[in-house]
């Protein structure tokens, strides 16, 4: 595959970030930047927890799979957010709303109101707000000093009955969030995707709308035609 450090540099440059999602294809040869960069954080993580075992003054503790300091230090001067400690779902969804932020100088605030490769930033913005408490302090802070984001205030912490449009746009969400991980979307009765902390029933979503697709608008079966959807 090649080195890989110069195609994910390509790709930072290009979307802003480093966090693509894994099925994702890059350069001239057609590198699947997505897998090695999972691979590359896999061995990131296990060097910093072998450093801090042999800080310890635990020996014997093979460095096998670990990355070079030099690798690191590439990847780093890239995007120093490449690897975080919280899940890469989250760090994809800050990256894409600081994005559109900085593009348009609107926060996405409403569910289905922003779709960004195939991440549903308000949806997302939602979540963080109500789910403030869980996050890490770090997460917080960037939420705050970056984003602008707030933790939800007692009276929002309520949900909201959302309209057909909305719903339609958040379970579409989630079909195209499955789609750019996977590849495709041949997806089980029973998945669930969670889409900015919702968890959408898509498996279900997906065969409800087979049964009524003689009734769907020709935009909204476009739309799920996009994804090479299996009517």
């Amino acid at each position: 595959m090649g080195d890989g450090l110069a195609v994910a540099q390509d790709y930072a440059a290009v979307h802003g970030h480093l966090v693509p999602p894994t099925n994702a294809v890059w350069g001239g040869d057609g590198m699947a930047i997505g897998v090695w960069l999972k691979n590359q954080r896999a061995a990131a993580r296990k060097t910093r927890e072998n450093t801090e075992r042999r800080a310890t003054g635990e020996t014997g503790v093979s460095s096998a799979g670990e990355l070079s300091e030099s690798r690191l230090e590439a990847l780093d001067a890239i995007d120093p957010a490449w690897c975080p400690a919280w899940g890469i779902d989250w760090q994809r969804g800050f990256h894409l709303t600081l994005q559109h932020v900085r593009t348009s100088g609107v926060l996405p605030s409403r569910a289905g109101e922003v779709i960004v490769q195939g991440e549903d930033l308000g949806a997302w913005t939602i979540a963080q707000r109500i789910g403030w408490d869980k996050l890490t302090p770090v997460q917080q802070w960037m939420l705050d000093s970056v984003l602008g984001l707030e933790p939800a205030g007692e009276g929002e912490l309520q949900p909201v009955r959302k309209s057909q449009a909305q719903r339609w746009a958040t379970h579409l969400a989630a079909a195209r969030q499955f789609y750019a991980r996977e590849g495709h979307l041949r997806v089980p009765r029973k998945a669930v995707e969670d889409v900015g902390g919702e968890q959408i029933k898509l498996g279900a979503f997906l065969d409800n709308t087979r049964r009524r697709a003689a009734k769907l608008s020709e935009q909204r079966r476009g739309e799920l035609d996009d994804l090479g959807m299996r009517w």
